[in-house]
């Protein structure tokens, strides 16, 4: 009885052994077929680094214009000024008449707003019998800059019946002559231009014993003491 038990606990045992050889191959199978089913991706290589672009190169400023000392600025004035109605001091303005042109380069437009102060003005009567009336130019507005700027001081003066004399402060020559018309304009008579710096012609709206009276839109010419940096615009 015994025996017989122990012979079927062995064949049994046979049994399952036989079953568990006969299911690796499949595993192994498997396991193939899965590996054939789904390759493993394959490494791709970086693109390629792209070249950086070349650096965009800055146009080069175009240099200053250099406005040299002693260059004649003609300005046409914006209200009239005198001996007698204007005093020490006080500012009055104007416009340039020409434009200033350095090595083919414009430096000072026409129409550049300029201001300017009375240095002197002495009424007839009280300047040893005579009037006197001083100008200068003290700033200039370029493209909407405002630069400061030094002239030569102009000065005309009346002494005595009729003698008119136009001196430049400081250069001490004398022009004298009564320009008909005014400026830019050519209506009415005795309007003056006064010039200095070279420009070699002057004069006033005066006749015998009268004060010195300049109109609107008389011509005044001016010389730069310093040189006048200017960017192109």
């Amino acid at each position: 009885m015994r025996s017989r038990l122990a012979i079927l606990t062995l064949g049994l045992l046979l049994s399952f052994v036989l079953l568990a050889c006969s299911k690796k191959p499949d595993q192994t199978t498997q396991t193939t077929d899965s590996s054939t089913t789904n390759p493993a991706p394959a490494a791709t290589s970086p693109a390629p680094a792209q070249p950086a672009p070349a650096p965009m190169r800055a146009e080069p400023k175009p240099e200053p214009i250099i406005v040299p000392a002693g260059t004649t600025i003609t300005v046409r004035l914006a209200q009239s000024v005198g001996s007698k109605i204007s005093q020490a001091g006080q500012s009055f303005s104007g416009s340039v008449a020409n434009a200033i042109v350095v090595g083919g380069r414009t430096g000072i437009p026409s129409g550049a707003t300029v201001t300017g102060t009375v240095v002197d003005a002495k009424p007839l009567g009280r300047f040893a019998g005579g009037a006197s009336l001083t100008l200068k130019l003290t700033s200039i507005d370029i493209h909407g800059s405002e630069r400061e700027i030094q002239t030569a001081a102009v000065t005309q003066t009346e002494k005595g019946k009729g003698k008119r004399t136009a001196v430049l402060a400081g250069g001490g020559a004398a022009v004298g002559a009564l320009i008909g018309g005014l400026a830019g304009g050519g209506k009415g008579a005795g309007i003056g231009a006064l010039a200095g710096g070279g420009a070699g012609t002057g004069g006033a709206a005066f006749t015998g014993n009268k004060d010195i009276v300049l109109p609107a839109e008389s011509a005044l010419s001016f010389t730069l003491e310093q040189p006048l940096e200017v960017k192109e615009r």
